[in-house]
């Protein structure tokens, strides 16, 4: 399905990244991992059987060595997954009390790291003369009020717009790169269980009764597998989508379609 396509993964290392690496790998692309965690970024590419770069999204000379790499080592790049991502500080972030250091350390990686991947990555696509394409990871949060996620839910709202116009402009140039945002709900990860020991442990209650609590917030009852986002990426990477671009696909269990959808 994806042979002879070389991707590249930021947030690899963990996750909904490792899973979308581990789709792409069984879908047989060659994978390139990237992480800002090296030594748990090196541990994942060992076990996934892939390469692994470390990388800060945040800086355009990382994105500039990153691309550069994967060309040389890999002979071309044709699928960017921009997954790295920052979720909220544990205390509320209502639009009172969010800092605007908070408010900028998110939108750095959430905003600027996907807006340099795509900037980075598009040369090198055209470069490699197949077309190709990018998947933007975004949230359901940018498409439901977030009122005490507000930095969190405005980078990936401003996620969803950036791959918009980039689609838009790849597309009326003629360069063959379809770009599309992945919109997950609450998906169970490792740092989602931390985030969720955390808050109960800020609220003297157990771990269990919040996730059950909010289990109960999802219509469909149960949580996103990480192996679904990981589907629905591979998908949109692979010529099964080759008509499609400048969307938004949402895996979250029937939340965003719920009257009641909402941010606690």
């Amino acid at each position: 399905m994806l042979h002879d396509r070389n991707a590249l993964v930021t947030g690899g290392a963990e996750g909904m990244g490792r899973a979308i690496a581990q789709r792409l790998v069984d879908d047989g692309a060659g994978v390139v991992i990237t992480d800002i965690n090296p030594t748990l970024g090196r541990a994942t590419a060992d076990e996934l059987g892939v390469a692994f770069i470390e990388h800060d999204v945040r800086l355009e000379d990382s994105w500039v060595d990153a691309v550069a790499a994967v060309e040389r080592d890999r002979g071309a790049l044709h699928i960017l997954v921009n997954n790295a991502g920052l979720l909220n500080p544990l205390e509320a972030a209502d639009p009172l009390v969010t800092s605007l250091e908070d408010w900028r350390r998110i939108f750095a990686t959430n905003v600027e790291g996907v807006f340099l991947g795509c900037k980075t990555a598009i040369p090198a696509i055209v470069r490699a003369g197949a077309g190709g394409a990018i998947i933007n990871i975004s949230s359901i949060a940018a498409m439901i009020a977030t009122p005490f996620a507000l930095p969190y839910g405005a980078s990936k709202a401003a996620v969803s717009h950036l791959t918009k116009s980039v689609a838009q402009y790849c597309a009326t140039e003629r360069l063959n790169i379809r770009c599309n945002s992945v919109h997950p709900g609450m998906v169970r990860t490792h740092r989602y269980d931390e985030g969720v020991r955390e808050e109960a442990v800020a609220r003297g209650v157990a771990f269990e009764q919040v996730i059950a609590a909010q289990q109960t917030t999802i219509p469909m009852g149960a949580f996103v597998p990480p192996e679904d986002v990981g589907a629905l990426v591979a998908f949109l990477a692979s010529e099964s989508a080759r008509y499609i671009t400048g969307a938004e696909f949402v895996v979250d269990g029937g939340i965003v379609h719920c009257d009641t959808a909402h941010w606690e």
